[in-house]
């Protein structure tokens, strides 16, 4: 397949730069830990290596260099839509090369090979408890798949070390390929009575996903949207770091990407959208419904600011400008949904509390992030059950975590193993008698 050579090109370009950097630069500091860090999370600590993507402060997340502005001009789109390909994306992601509207077809031909879902995965998904979460169903979906693994077979054979990357790109278009399918039937088993939707072999990613949720146009191109923007966000946040993590013993992609999706399901991570859309909602309630002017807008936030409550949705530990995330969306809204009532109350909030939250000094960023306009989008469509949201937010985040897993196979990366401290020794470090 052309995406696979093209890759393998990549591979073996870049591993003589990676090899240099650790045998003759490998002693030399990219930085210092400091002891809030160590007790804090390991925030801000320097300690991860990715070329998919990178935060910037001013700019936003950029895909392999290129801003969201940038990479959703430049992609080839799906024909008749204004979106581009998810399976040209997920080229992007691999390679860093922008593919042509053919290179695009030819992935999502390859996508469309690899997508049927074996039947022992349904029969797990209604073998589970009904009140299970959607996010404990995906993830049992997933590993329920690990006796597929071409990485375990391949490396069970005796494969070189050097070759480690070739089964686990099978792996990740195997489960990528898949994850439409297993996502949509677990709303339709959950929500919809299980009446299941076949699969569409004439559709895209993201057009294909809608059709099997049974939600009509244009929910197809915030599938697209959404799945590109929630894709990557450098290694170190907590479900990228996950399936980094558990991919460096070696373990296969299923398992992975199930640990992957583990580690979104936390409330601090992947469930912040449902968390703002419903105070949101709370909100209007308690306003009877009524969209507020512009000063009783003001008037609200700074109420909500003087009780010692935050405004949810607004804020980012890196970001330091509107979330480029939350723009894309907000760009949708306008266009599609601009008379909605939560949209507008959402967009009272985005002209009001980020001048209210710099006046009053305690928010280092206080402009909109993703999660403030994500939910939104998605009750509009018809998709009111909270819960399922997260698992939109895993089908998008595997196109990333699957991209460096691969990369990180081919250039060799080792186990990973931060060395821990004790309390006491901390103390000793910080003079402390």
């Amino acid at each position: 397949m052309a995406l696979k050579e093209k890759l393998f090109e990549k591979i073996e370009g870049w591993r003589p730069r990676t090899t240099k950097l650790l045998k003759e630069y490998g002693d030399v500091k990219v930085g210092e830990v400091t002891i809030a860090q160590a007790i804090g999370g390991v925030r801000g600590v320097r300690c991860l290596t990715t070329d998919i993507s990178y935060l910037d402060p001013m700019e936003g997340i950029r895909f392999r260099g290129y801003t969201i502005p940038e990479t959703l001009e430049a992609l080839p789109k799906v024909p008749g839509s204004e979106m581009p390909y998810v399976e040209g994306f997920f080229y992007l992601l691999l390679t860093g090369d922008i593919p042509t509207e053919e290179e695009s077809a030819d992935v999502a031909a390859e996508f469309k090979k690899r997508s049927k879902v074996p039947g022992y995965v349904l029969d797990v998904l209604r073998a589970m408890p009904e009140d299970s979460h959607p996010m404990a169903m995906i993830s049992a979906a997933v590993v329920a798949m690990q006796k597929e693994s071409e990485f375990v077979k391949k490396y069970n054979a005796g494969i070189s070390k050097m070759d480690y990357w070739d089964p686990t790109y099978e792996d990740a278009m195997n489960l990528l390929a898949k994850l439409p399918e297993i996502a949509a039937n677990i709303y339709r088993l959950k929500y919809k009575n299980g009446e299941l939707i076949a699969a569409d072999p004439n559709l895209d990613f993201g057009g294909n996903f809608a059709h099997m949720m049974g939600i009509d146009k244009p929910y197809d191109e915030i599938s697209r949207l959404y799945f590109l923007l929630h894709s990557d966000h450098e290694s170190g946040n907590a479900s990228a770091h996950t399936g980094h993590l558990v991919s460096s013993t070696l373990s296969d992609m299923y398992y992975s990407i199930s640990g992957m999706i583990d580690a979104l399901a936390g409330p601090l991570h992947g469930l912040a959208n449902q968390e703002v859309l419903a105070w949101i909602q709370g909100v209007m309630k308690k306003m009877g419904g009524k969209i507020p002017n512009e000063e009783e807008m003001k008037k609200f936030v700074w109420d909500t600011l003087n009780s010692g409550q935050v405004i949810p949705g607004f804020g980012h530990a890196v970001l330091r400008k509107t979330d480029p995330r939350y723009q894309a969306q907000r760009e949708f809204c306008l266009k599609h949904l601009p008379d909605d009532p939560i949209f507008k109350f959402v967009d009272g909030l985005y002209k009001v509390v980020p001048p209210i939250l710099e006046k009053q000094g305690k928010a280092k960023n206080p402009w909109p992030n993703v999660d403030a306009q994500s939910g939104v989008i998605q009750w509009y469509y018809g998709l009111k059950e909270y819960d399922f949201y997260t698992v939109l937010f895993a089908v998008g985040r595997a196109l990333g975590v699957c991209a460096n897993i691969v990369w990180d196979r081919a250039l060799g990366y080792p186990i990973e193993r931060p060395k821990s401290l004790t309390t006491a020794m901390l103390e000793d470090v910080a003079g402390i008698k």
